[in-house]
């Protein structure tokens, strides 16, 4: 009841318009008073006689006196109404000449909302004399090219950093194999220390390569791009999982979408994005637990759907698993606990797609993933004779 009496958006043209009205009105008022004082002044006239007091001429008879006292009592009348059907008028005119200036501020208003991370090349670019207002659109089309350099500058140096700590990764690997392939015996302790140095290199290396999908799915690099059926690239991920899935005992169940749930993108990108969370579902899970996984799609939208079982999250910290590094949980500060960036990657591909991701905490425990994606443009005309043909696989 309340929603539907709320008094509307008290809008910058709005007061503007009502301070017009009410200017226009004060200042009318204070003519109509000024001229009906004038006018009733001047429809008494006062005697004077010499050594007597002043007194008031009588009424004369009905004549040109008491038509003139007619014709200004009807003048003030129309006076009245002219100033309430002037007032109204001036309303009007002071909505239209208030829209006419905040035009430019609409103008700017549109453009902001178009304006994201991933378009901050655009401007306001606003015309016009040099005055207040182009003064504010070009303050802040400053502000996007800092902003857009900003952006630059973290995914370069994001990018260039992994790509420059792989070679000493490289070398570091190389160094391992050839302590250990000396013809004399190594050590023990030796062996199980190269042993534990491969492992945190492959983690490291993991790490790496995660900042290079991120990084590229931030800036919607998407070199290449084909249709990709949703069963399929699940198909894929849960072969890649089946000795994790094996090791804990865990029961998958998997209902495949008539029509195959297709989307279009890049193929490295939307397999990575599968993978990443489907390992996240096995990964956070606890042993003998389950992972139900289906998809489907309608004329406009494809939807991944991957549930889990596993410890209870609020649904405040289920939303911040999206954010780099963010983990809860004695199970997600272990040994084998990913790198934490594993549904910020799949959030970022999902947005460079056109895509969302929702997170919601499952009220038994574990999580559920819903990623939905733009359908694939003539998807039904792909038909199943493309069915056959396996998923492109991710190369990292």
């Amino acid at each position: 009841m309340l929603t539907s009496m709320r008094m509307p958006r008290r809008s910058v043209r709005l007061r503007l318009t009502t301070l017009y009205g009410i200017l226009f009105f004060i200042s009318g008022g204070l003519l109509l008073a000024a001229v009906t004082g004038v006018t009733v002044s001047s429809s008494t006239s006062v005697a004077r006689v010499p050594g007597h007091p002043a007194r008031a001429v009588p009424p004369l008879p009905p004549g040109p006196s008491s038509v003139n006292s007619s014709v200004s009592h009807q003048l003030i009348i129309a006076s009245f109404i002219g100033l309430g059907i002037m007032t109204v008028v001036s309303l009007g005119l002071g909505w239209l000449v208030a829209g006419r200036a905040l035009r430019p501020v609409r103008t700017m208003t549109a453009a902001a909302q178009q304006i994201s991370e991933h378009n901050l090349n655009e401007r306001l670019a606003v015309t016009g004399p040099k005055d207040e207002l182009k003064e504010l659109g070009d303050t802040f089309d400053g502000l996007l090219q800092r902003l857009e350099t900003a952006f630059n500058a973290q995914r370069r140096f994001v990018a260039n950093a992994s790509h420059e700590l792989r070679t000493p990764l490289t070398t570091m690997r190389a160094s391992l194999d050839v302590a250990l392939a000396k013809p004399e015996p190594v050590p023990p302790q030796t062996v199980a220390l190269a042993g534990r140095l491969r492992v945190e290199l492959d983690r490291v290396d993991r790490l790496l390569e995660a900042f290079l999908v991120l990084a590229r799915a931030q800036h919607r690099d998407l070199p290449s791009t084909a249709m990709q059926p949703l069963d399929y690239l699940v198909t894929a991920a849960l072969g890649d999982q089946a000795m994790p899935i094996e090791a804990k005992g865990l029961t998958v169940r998997h209902a495949d979408s008539p029509d195959g749930a297709w989307v279009s993108g890049s193929q490295a990108l939307l397999s990575r994005l599968v993978e990443n969370v489907i390992e996240n579902a096995v990964r956070h899970n606890e042993d003998g637990g389950w992972v139900a996984i289906s998809a489907d799609a309608d004329s406009r939208t494809a939807r991944l759907v991957v549930e889990n079982g596993g410890r209870v999250l609020s649904q405040r910290q289920a939303e911040e698993l999206t954010q780099p590094f963010r983990r809860f949980g004695a199970d997600r500060t272990g040994s084998d606990t990913g790198s934490g960036l594993g549904l910020s990657i799949v959030a970022a591909i999902a947005e460079a797609h056109g895509g969302t991701v929702d997170l919601a905490a499952r009220s038994g425990g574990g999580l559920r993933v819903t990623i939905e994606l733009p359908v694939a443009p003539m998807a039904g005309a792909v038909g199943t004779s493309s069915g056959s043909a396996a998923p492109a696989r991710s190369s990292g």
